[in-house]
């Protein structure tokens, strides 16, 4: 099949490039001259596990192309996907000028039968405004038929969840739209993860709904670790012990530092606000945003009561990405737990096994270490804020050795605190 891919961001190329390696022909576009050149020298815009061996293979193969021409890639295309950007307006509304700008151009271009799916994360309604875009820019002179089929890629397993996915959910009351898209997705779909086929707009409310849901048992167990805190109860075996029940399951208790990345806060934000829109109550959306934003400003509170004054104290931080096997900083916990320290006059360092150079284009100031260990000489304190592999079993005694003073803040709950404390390191972790 024939598939032309609008965006090459994170859903767009690992879509694109996961249905190159089906066998399909794909052409992934973009405005970005410099990026397009980039990928297909191999550079990728962000780390993804396998994703770059991937792109060069089909590359290689021609199964995979990347171009600035939108409309030969129209016109070539047998389904089209719309995978651009929708960030957050200033209220937390999904800004879709990047969806309707591709809307049109599909709407000037088209030269037959096309099928749109809209896989970039969008408010229920929006394939209904799409396809009058594309109609009042067709002037009706091709038929085509606008679907959903939202993306549930995790950074750092994008590539898995592609070819062995939970579900594929494909939105159309399209008969002819309906029948593409199954035989597309046909390779991946399998008796116990199924296609899952919906109205329009249920399948654009599917998405933010598991996004939310997710998010809400985050913010559900980061509310019950001060709960923890108070009383001296310890909120892993809290979440060992609810997690137990076959009726809620174990994925998504763990409290931390609050979570981040592209889709969680600004899908809450966006869903609530969809909700209030027509008139309706957020109230638990808009606590599972508030929630996480003070968790991320929890761990301030932790370090002061070891250092009270940390105007020119050397504090090190483990982690800048918003979780492990992604170099994505967007709503990181790191970034605010950054700008808190600096407020209080702090030294901050830093090292990230992936995101560095992300925080060294955006983040201004943060000093960066070539790695763990260099960053915690003459360090006042540690603070652990993603759960990378390398940092799980770090070399405790090079650590004393280098650290001024012997302070962990463990921002993940990943270590034992009776094997940190028998170090002779002074530590506070989340709910415990």
């Amino acid at each position: 099949m024939k598939i032309a891919i609008f965006g090459t961001g994170y859903v767009g190329l690992v879509t694109g490039t996961c249905f190159a390696d089906l066998g399909n022909t794909v052409i992934c576009v973009d405005i970005d001259k410099e990026k397009i050149k980039a990928v297909k020298k191999g550079k990728m815009p962000f780390f993804e596990p396998g994703l770059k061996d991937l792109v060069m293979r089909n590359y290689k193969g021609k199964r995979l192309f990347f171009t600035l021409n939108s409309k030969q890639a129209i016109h070539d295309a047998d389904v089209i996907f719309v995978c651009v950007g929708t960030p957050p307006k200033a209220n937390g509304e999904a800004d879709l000028q990047y969806v309707f700008n591709v809307a049109k151009e599909i709407g000037e271009n088209i030269n037959g039968y096309k099928v749109i799916v809209d896989k970039s994360t969008v408010p229920v309604g929006t394939a209904d405004k799409v396809a009058r875009i594309i109609k009042k820019h067709n002037n009706d002179k091709h038929p085509f038929d606008v679907a959903s089929n939202p993306e549930f890629l995790r950074e750092g397993a994008a590539v898995k969840d592609f070819r062995v996915p939970d579900r594929v959910v494909i939105g159309t009351e399209s008969e002819r739209a309906q029948k593409l898209l199954s035989q597309l997705y046909s390779p991946v779909v399998r008796a116990d993860k199924p296609l899952v086929v919906t109205k329009v707009k249920t399948a654009e409310l599917i998405k933010y709904a598991s996004n939310a849901m997710l998010a809400t048992r985050i913010s559900f167990m980061n509310e019950l670790s001060h709960l923890c805190e108070a009383t001296g109860a310890d909120i892993k075996e809290v979440s060992r012990g609810m997690g137990l029940d076959s009726r809620i399951g174990p994925r998504f208790l763990q409290a931390g530092a609050g979570y981040g990345g592209s889709c969680f806060p600004k899908d809450v934000k966006a869903l609530a606000q969809t909700m209030e829109h027509y008139n309706l109550s957020s109230n638990i959306l808009r606590a599972v945003d508030y929630v996480n934003e003070r968790q991320k400003r929890s761990l301030l509170p932790k370090l002061k009561a070891f250092l009270p004054n940390l105007e020119g104290k050397k504090i090190a931080l483990w982690g800048i990405s918003f979780k492990p096997k992604t170099s994505d900083i967007r709503e990181s916990a790191a970034l605010v737990i950054y700008e808190q320290l600096k407020a209080e006059y702090a030294d901050v360092y830093a090292f990230d096994p992936e995101a560095m150079p992300e925080a060294a284009k955006y983040v201004k100031g943060l000093k960066l270490g070539k790695d763990q260990y260099s960053i915690l000489k003459n360090a006042d304190a540690l603070i652990l804020v993603t759960e990378w592999d390398q940092f799980r079993e770090p070399d405790f005694n090079l650590m004393k050795k280098l650290m001024k003073k012997h302070v962990i803040i463990d921002g993940r709950n990943i270590y034992n605190p009776k094997v940190i404390k028998d170090n002779g390191f002074e530590y506070q972790s989340i709910g415990r």
